[in-house]
């Protein structure tokens, strides 16, 4: 009896078949959720950088009355690694539009936000949607 429990140590091939293949699945479910939350997170920095901006450009135009010449760059401290920042002043200096236009893996996601407080992402034309389902 010793002799045969003695040749039985160790894995089975069909154990670690067992293991691989439960590892796999979890990797393909996690990998892809992770994937997308960072993206989320990221999109969220552009929002609240618009949102900032343009809290900036309403206080200028009730100092100034007109948009011409306001705070247009993105917020001191905002990360501009995966989104790039615009702002354009209409004709009448009474309008603007601010953007966050993605870069790299980000290049789908663009925002905009405008004097109304008209919020659009590339993923929904009323709203900031930070899922490319388009969902707010």
């Amino acid at each position: 009896m010793d002799k045969w429990k003695k040749l039985q140590q160790g894995f089975t091939l069909v154990e670690l078949m067992i293991v691989i293949a439960i590892i796999g699945i979890l990797a393909a479910i996690a990998i892809p959720s992770y994937t997308n939350y960072v993206r989320q997170a990221r999109a969220t920095e552009a929002t609240g950088a618009l949102a900032d901006m343009r809290i900036r450009m309403e206080q200028y135009f009730q100092d100034n009355r007109t948009y011409v010449g306001g705070p247009c760059a993105a917020p001191t401290g905002t990360s501009t690694t995966f989104f790039a920042f615009s702002c354009s002043v209409a004709g009448t200096a009474t309008a603007y539009t601010l953007a966050a236009t993605g870069a790299g893996e980000m290049a789908a996601y663009t925002y905009s936000i405008n004097q109304a407080n008209t919020k659009t992402s590339s993923f929904n034309a009323t709203c900031w949607s930070l899922k490319p389902s388009g969902i707010c």
